[in-house]
């Protein structure tokens, strides 16, 4: 692929796979994705208008609400297919490069870092869990609640990262967790929801391991924007 005619939308940077992403996979702005390979890594990208993700207008579309939400819904969808063909590590959304060399130039200053947390995140994904305290008068009840589920499914998961809690959301958490447990993950929180009938609990997932891109406390993975012009 080249940048001619656009800019390089960056979705994940994969190791090499062999199945074949969907026929009518589409992506940000309704290009098709395809694959960029350098060494042992290959970087998922399509091509978008330089009208929308050039520099200065870039900056307007991430406080339009409508767009933002449009292209987090295109990006996410992408990542969503390689899930199912292999273990991506997602880039935020609007990750953008003049054009492949610039990508294959981030690949390979990132190249130690991407292949330690592709080997690492290998054969895992995502679960999210939340509990809601609705209504507020339950909170005590879900806080308790929330504090015993988190050690349980911390417990049965490799890793675990917490959003700060609220008086309505005592926990917001995503778990690290290997693909061929996350039968076993869920039916444990499906037996805490039963057991607490009262307490609304949120499971979503699997998805790719956005949380787990970087140590906890470290920024996520990948330039964004403006400032990841190559």
């Amino acid at each position: 692929m080249t940048g001619r005619g656009g800019l390089r939308y960056v979705y994940a940077v994969c190791r090499p796979f062999e199945a074949a992403l969907q026929t009518q996979l589409t992506g940000v702005a309704g290009a098709p994705p395809g694959l960029l390979r350098h060494r042992g890594l290959v970087a998922v990208v399509s091509t978008v208008p330089e009208g929308d993700f050039a520099e200065e207008r870039l900056r307007d579309r991430l406080v339009d609400p409508e767009w933002l939400a449009a292209t987090a819904r295109a990006h996410q969808g992408v990542v969503d297919a390689l899930t199912t063909v292999t273990t991506p590590l997602p880039l935020r959304p609007a990750t953008v490069f003049r054009d492949d060399s610039g990508v294959r130039s981030m690949m390979e200053a990132r190249e130690a870092y991407f292949l330690r947390t592709l080997d690492r995140l290998d054969g895992r994904v995502e679960w999210g869990v939340r509990v809601y305290a609705d209504p507020p008068e339950r909170r005590g009840a879900a806080e308790e609640f929330a504090r015993a589920l988190h050690e349980r499914l911390s417990g049965r998961a490799e890793d675990s990262r917490l959003s700060g809690p609220s008086a309505r959301k005592p926990l917001d958490a995503a778990y690290l967790v290997p693909r061929t447990d996350s039968e076993e993950f869920v039916e444990l929180v499906d037996r805490a929801k039963a057991a607490a009938p009262g307490i609304r609990v949120e499971l979503t997932g699997p998805w790719a391991a956005y949380s787990f891109t970087e140590p906890a406390g470290e920024p996520a993975a990948g330039p964004t924007g403006p400032a990841a012009r190559g």
